[in-house]
């Protein structure tokens, strides 16, 4: 499979003309010697192209073909223009080339009109369709509330780079509070506590890799730069973490903004961020 994903990778940053695809490829090769591709990518929701003057216009042969103005712009190829085309099938819905399925406490595939909710068939987490990976979907109160910041915190020596993080005090409004959390609100004892709770009826909810959290992001949207309808109450700010440690910087983990969709690192030790937490894998 390694060879599919390095064609996969050069076909990306073949028609990166933006920042943000250009972020997206880059976790991808930090991760492809690691983990082999067994599923498709998202495109990244870039649907206009940029003529001669800059300008967003629509992605025509004259502007964004291969002998275009701007050559082989990612807002002509992919899932995108073939959703803008009517011309891609989807499992569930999203917009542009994105396919989400909402999910209910208890895990049953609900239909996209469902609301978010704490009852067993109400909504709390969205599917993925195109990468497999399910995702929390963040509430305005309770455990999951989308304005709780933690900091980062892993005792998986094989995966901290040798940096575990930091303990964390009580960012998340109390709801770690009591044995075994202490009020410690970092990203291990959240995601220990949503598993608790069996999120849509699963235990093995983790905080997402670099390359995970970047390919939910919406890249022709901002503030929230994803899909509003399947991750509501996306905060633009602050940055929220990854698992992903820093390659240079064993004290910095990967963090994405959904403001605008770039990727930072911030320090482990004092930093407080926002989590949404996965399951499945890339």
């Amino acid at each position: 499979m390694a060879h599919i994903f390095t064609r996969s990778l050069i076909r990306c940053l073949g028609r990166t003309q933006f920042s943000t695809r250009a972020l997206f490829c880059a976790a991808l090769a930090l991760t492809s010697h690691a983990h082999a591709q067994t599923r498709p990518l998202n495109d990244s929701g870039q649907t206009n192209c940029y003529n001669g003057a800059n300008a967003a216009v629509s992605c025509s042969a004259a502007v964004g073909g291969d002998s275009g103005v701007n050559p082989r712009q990612d807002g002509r190829y992919g899932r995108d223009p073939a959703a803008a085309a009517a011309q891609l099938t989807k499992i569930g819905a999203g917009d542009a080339g994105f396919d989400y399925t909402k999910i209910a406490n208890n895990g049953t595939a609900l239909p996209a009109s469902a609301t978010l909710g704490s009852a067993a068939t109400d909504w709390a987490c969205t599917r993925d369709n195109v990468t497999g990976l399910i995702w929390e979907v963040k509430t305005t109160s309770g455990l999951r509330r989308q304005s709780h910041t933690y900091t980062w915190r892993s005792t998986d020596a094989t995966t901290n780079g040798g940096d575990a993080g930091d303990f964390g005090t009580d960012t998340c409004g109390g709801t770690l509070a009591g044995a075994p959390y202490e009020n410690q609100c970092n990203t291990q004892n959240f995601a220990a506590a949503v598993n608790a709770a069996t999120l849509c009826g699963q235990s093995d909810w983790r905080v997402p890799s670099k390359a995970e959290l970047l390919s939910i992001v919406h890249a022709g949207k901002t503030n929230p730069a994803v899909d509003n309808a399947y991750f509501p109450n996306t905060p633009g700010e602050p940055f929220f973490w990854t698992r992903s440690t820093s390659p240079g910087n064993a004290a910095n983990a990967s963090t994405v903004w959904f403001y605008g969709g770039a990727s930072e690192v911030s320090a482990k030790a004092n930093a407080t961020r926002v989590v949404r937490l996965v399951r499945g894998g890339l």
